[in-house]
């Protein structure tokens, strides 16, 4: 029996490194593949950096024009979904009741005066889903907004458009109001909620936030973070809301609400949940975060990819065609991933 023993060790041993390669080899197969990829991808001007996570393991990417994936960049309208992840977080701490809570009653001395019956009927829920029904403050508003002595109060102010629930009208000044809330409700600012139910995350981490004239940071723009930062954020959602210690950030459920369509975007048809956009890409279905420039974090569950992209901040991606040039490249990167190696090498 001693003898079977050692024996059976010594095979583990044998086995061991060869199980490892095996493992890995996936992932190192993809490499040359994905970097001659990325090099291509350095005649789309506005763009600034790539990264490109397959199964947890980085396996390329990019800084083009002098830019790094380790330096800080303003993700813009991307920051949505980590508003959302924030509101999922704090339903499961018990801040929120949910998202059918109704938002007057939380922000009753922010209303204006008269106000539209309608607005008593806009949930928590219709502000993550960009359904609220009141005006944008988005687009060509958005600069008279945050030209405002109170941002808050303006958007609450904004006429209605829609009824509470009805088509989906994008507007920043949504998801400020659910960064009011969260201040409001905790009586701590937002950006210290997400160092706090965010900072377990390895390589998380927010370094420069806009604020509104009460304090208050921006729900939804403005935010700066490292593109590494934000394939973390990108990887906690891929991963079921742990993080690689194991640690449960955000519950599975919420991700799974998060991802599911609610509205469709007028102008692509993507469809639109929780700060998240859908759409099908090289025959997969692919979540996205998006902000103005194109700065674009993707996630692929079917192949367990994710893959961030930010570009050059002032020039609108959707206006110039860039947004759809991502789109392209992420489906580009989809083939290789989800092709054989013999066709790959």
């Amino acid at each position: 029996m001693r003898y079977l023993s050692i024996a059976l060790a010594a095979c583990l041993l044998l086995i061991t490194p060869q199980l490892d390669r095996a493992r890995s080899e996936p992932n190192s197969a993809l490499i040359p593949s994905i970097s001659d990829l990325l090099d291509q991808a350095e005649a789309l001007a506005p763009l600034e950096t790539v990264i490109v996570a397959h199964d947890g393991t980085v396996i390329g990417e990019r800084g083009y024009r002098g830019n790094s994936v380790d330096a800080p960049t303003n993700i813009k309208s991307a920051s949505k979904s980590i508003i959302s992840a924030l509101v999922g977080i704090a339903i499961d701490k018990g801040v929120l009741e949910g998202v059918d809570q109704r938002i007057a009653p939380i922000l009753k001395d922010q209303l204006p005066d008269n106000p539209d019956p309608r607005i008593q009927q806009i949930t928590i829920g219709h502000l993550l889903s960009m359904q609220a029904g009141l005006g944008r403050t988005s687009g060509p508003n958005y600069g008279r907004w945050v030209a405002s002595a109170n941002w808050v109060r303006a958007a609450l102010a904004q006429p209605f458009d829609d009824d509470p629930g009805g088509e989906m009208l994008y507007s920043t000044g949504s998801t400020h109001l659910l960064s009011a809330i969260l201040t409001r409700l905790t009586g701590r600012s937002t950006l210290a909620l997400a160092k706090d139910w965010l900072g377990p995350l390895d390589d998380f981490a927010i370094t420069a936030w806009e604020q509104d004239p009460q304090g208050i940071y921006l729900g939804g723009n403005q935010m700066a973070m490292s593109p590494k930062s934000l394939l973390a954020f990108g990887e906690l959602y891929r991963n079921g809301g742990k993080t690689k210690a194991g640690r449960q950030l955000i519950s599975p459920q919420w991700i799974e609400q998060s991802w599911q369509p609610r509205t469709h975007s007028r102008y692509t048809g993507d469809g639109y949940g929780y700060g998240w956009f859908q759409r099908e890409i090289q025959g997969h279905l692919v979540h996205y975060g998006w902000g103005f420039g194109g700065q674009m974090l993707y996630i692929v569950p079917s192949l367990d990819l994710t893959v961030v992209m930010t570009s050059e901040e002032t020039v609108s991606a959707a206006r110039s065609g860039h947004r759809d040039e991502l789109h392209q490249l992420l489906g580009r990167i989809i083939a290789v991933v989800e092709a054989p190696a013999s066709v790959r090498g």
